[in-house]
């Protein structure tokens, strides 16, 4: 084809710049081709490259935040957190518009019209980071930070930011912007231990999320780019700087006017600092945690919002709270004026202490501690659990940690057997001295705590008076191991040593298992479990464990427990019972229980119940040292005791009239003799009114004082104890 030309020979101008116009094009367009080309297949590239690093697409559509453990008391209350973040999740709906506003103005104008990242801000940050280093810029979106939040790190790297960008398209595409929005809200970190805008507005400001106000909401969203630096508690000038900081741009993104802004930037900072809970029942909500920790993991407990249902009585447990820090102050105030110094014992009773540097500088006194569990009789529950007098001091728990020795509250176990292998209460013994004869041992002369020696009485008298000589020689008849056996069935775990001195408790027990097993006296026989949780229920609402039913199981008749009852009862009623302070200290309801006292007055207790109630508390060094001469059971666990039980019982629901124990219909009362042990005729001078059970009930009447006339209250005479012999002569060796 021959090319045009004009007169003058020359080719035409249009033709000619129309071919290098469109050869330029084709350049322009080869030139983008490529660069798409090769944009793509880098993008291809590092798509490859880093998607195996991505959360899969399922943990996206199942976004978990770290939410807080509660532990519920039984009235509803919470008594404790657990948390690796304290989280509480707000929906959408309940958040201001003004907090959504001042988050978005602080940290992502254009959020409603990206798609995950901002491709402006990106470029602008690929330059800084080229010119000056990688991390010198950010540039991401709310989307971004979410996902760094929940599945990245926040190293600097070139290839965080680039997962950084590549999660938060795919949260783009699942979620809609406002559940994006809800999401970073739950989830960002406020400082002030407030994980979420739910706990930033309670620790902060001390109101719910919908009551929080602009000039608030912009100061909590001037905290998002560094929460310790603009911290209003740290640092409260800078954090009103940020925040009028916010305020201005909320005025600029047309959130706010000019004039509104101006206005609010003159309210100062005021905080509300005053969101601390009551702290109460921590040994309670410790063991509560152990037993989450043992059987769901750690993970699950402090991350995974569960809730879990107690058995807890707030009142009871303040109650017994503030009775033994009142009582063990009471003991350590003497101990300190008592062991000063100059006194021979003052070393054994105190401790050397060190400061920071290691260097002694002084000594304390040892802490007198004290420990106590309630159950509720019916069902097991523990209504309130002290472990010590201070959790902040040791967090030891005494009362299922410590083995003590009891004392004389072992005592129940030795009678209990006896009863129920037809011993009765009237059954006659001698409180005289005797002497032990122990094969590679040292002969054993035990001592009642008086030191005295009462002669002639009754079991029952023995043991309401709790002498020590008439527990051991009963103990003695019917042999250490028949003891063991029952205070096994009913609930004694620790090892038992089987030898007479068994008797007066020097075997140690745990104080749950105590409690446990003297609430099998007034439920008439029946062993209950303590229970401790009512149910556990995960973030989702789901039922993970539920114990709706006690555990109960039947370990003596009912007769049996009735009749100890009774002689328990005398403990509490009889003036000479060592129980009987519980009285004058205004407690009572019909109950049964017993003092103990361990070896050198080292282990105080006293354990009780009524027909609902069951309660025990010991007193004691964490060492075995003596408390002090004459400090009894009966003079530092009682009153404690006393306390709680009034407490415990206000208020029980169908509790009126009072509860009272219920007799069985086996149970049988006569008057009988105690020369004889039979029935009681009118001549009859030592006479008592007994319980039996229809087999021990006696058959025959008094041959001591025979007479055809049978014995009436009118011919009751004054109880009258023979003197018995008490010279090494009159002296029993066993």
């Amino acid at each position: 084809m021959q090319r045009r030309r004009m007169k003058n020979g020359r080719t035409e101008p249009n033709a000619k710049n129309g071919r290098k116009f469109l050869s330029r094009k084709y350049i322009l367009i080869g030139v983008l081709g490529i660069f798409l080309v090769t944009s793509g297949i880098l993008s291809a590239y590092v798509i490859h490259v880093y998607n195996h690093e991505l959360p899969a697409i399922d943990r996206l559509y199942n976004i978990e935040p770290s939410l807080v453990t509660r532990i519920y008391a039984r009235d509803g209350s919470v008594i404790q957190k657990y948390f690796a973040e304290q989280r509480n999740l707000v929906g959408y709906d309940r958040i201001p518009q003004h907090m959504v506003d001042a988050l978005l103005s602080a940290e992502d104008k254009n959020f409603y019209n990206h798609w995950g990242i901002s491709s402006r801000d990106v470029f602008r940050a690929v330059l800084k980071n080229i010119l000056h280093g990688f991390g010198s810029q950010g540039a991401s979106t709310i989307t971004q930070q979410l996902s760094r939040m929940l599945f990245l790190n926040r190293d600097v790297s070139l290839g965080r930011k680039i997962k950084e960008a590549l999660t938060a398209i795919k949260i783009e595409r699942l979620y809609s912007k406002n559940e994006i929005l809800e999401m970073y809200l739950n989830q960002y970190d406020f400082g002030n231990r407030s994980f979420g805008i739910f706990e930033a507005a309670k620790n902060y400001f001390n109101k719910d999320v919908e009551e929080l106000t602009i000039e608030e909401s912009a100061l909590l969203a001037g905290l998002i780019q560094a929460p310790y630096g603009y911290s209003p508690i740290r640092y409260p000038e800078k954090a009103l700087k940020r925040r009028n900081a916010i305020l201005e741009l909320m005025a600029e993104n047309k959130k706010l006017t000019a004039e509104e802004a101006d206005s609010l930037k003159q309210i100062p900072i005021e905080l509300d600092l005053s969101n601390r809970p009551e702290t109460y029942g921590q040994y309670f909500s410790e063991y509560v945690r152990q037993y989450l920790v043992d059987t769901y993991g750690d993970s699950t407990v402090y991350s995974g919002g569960l809730s879990v249902y107690t058995t807890l009585n707030p009142y009871i447990q303040k109650v017994a709270e503030d009775a033994i820090k009142e009582q063990t102050d009471l003991i350590q105030n003497r101990i300190d004026s008592t062991y000063t110094p100059d006194h021979p014992d003052f070393a054994e009773y105190s401790v050397k202490y060190y400061d920071e540097e290691g260097d002694s500088t002084a000594y304390r006194h040892r802490q007198i501690q004290a420990a106590s569990i309630v159950l509720e009789n019916a069902t097991g529950d523990i209504l309130a659990m002290v472990g010590g007098k201070d959790f902040g001091d040791t967090k030891f728990n005494r009362a299922v940690q410590s083995l003590l020795q009891p004392g004389s509250a072992f005592k129940p176990f030795v009678y209990t057997a006896a009863i129920d292998n037809g011993y009765s209460p009237c059954m006659q013994m001698w409180d005289t001295p005797v002497v032990y004869t122990i094969p590679g041992a040292k002969e054993w002369r035990p001592h009642n705590f008086d030191s005295k020696f009462d002669g002639k009485m009754s079991l029952r008298e023995g043991f309401y008076r709790s002498r020590n000589l008439i527990a051991i020689k009963l103990l003695n008849m019917i042999q250490p191991q028949q003891a063991i056996f029952y205070a096994r069935k009913m609930g004694i775990t620790s090892h038992l040593s089987p030898d007479l001195s068994l008797a007066i408790g020097t075997s140690e027990v745990r104080l749950i298992d105590l409690a446990q097993a003297y609430s099998v006296f007034p439920n008439g026989g029946v062993k209950v479990r303590p229970r401790f949780i009512y149910k556990v229920v995960d973030r989702y609402g789901n039922i993970l464990e539920e114990n709706p039913v006690p555990e109960k199981e039947e370990v003596l008749s009912p007769e049996t427990a009735y009749i100890m009852v009774d002689m328990m009862k005398s403990v509490m009623d009889e003036p000479q019972g060592t129980g009987h302070g519980a009285r004058w200290r205004g407690f009572h309801r019909e109950a049964g229980g017993k003092t103990g006292t361990s070896d050198n007055f080292a282990d105080n207790w006293f354990s009780g119940y009524t027909p609902q109630i069951t309660s025990t508390v010991w007193v004691g060094f964490d060492v075995k040292l003596s408390i002090g001469i004459n400090q009894t059971g009966a003079k530092n666990a009682l009153p404690v005791w006393t306390k709680i039980m009034i407490a415990a019982h206000e208020n029980i629901p169908g509790d009126t009239p009072e509860a009272h124990f219920q007799a069985p219909d086996g149970i049988r009362y006569a008057h009988v003799c105690y020369d004889s042990g039979e029935l009681a005729t009118d001549k009859c001078v030592d006479v008592g009114r007994e319980i039996f059970t229809r087999k021990t009930l006696p058959k025959t009447y008094c041959h001591i004082h025979p007479s055809s006339g049978v014995f009436t209250d009118q011919n009751k005479k004054d109880f009258n104890i023979s003197t018995p012999d008490t010279t090494d002569d009159g002296i029993q060796n066993w």
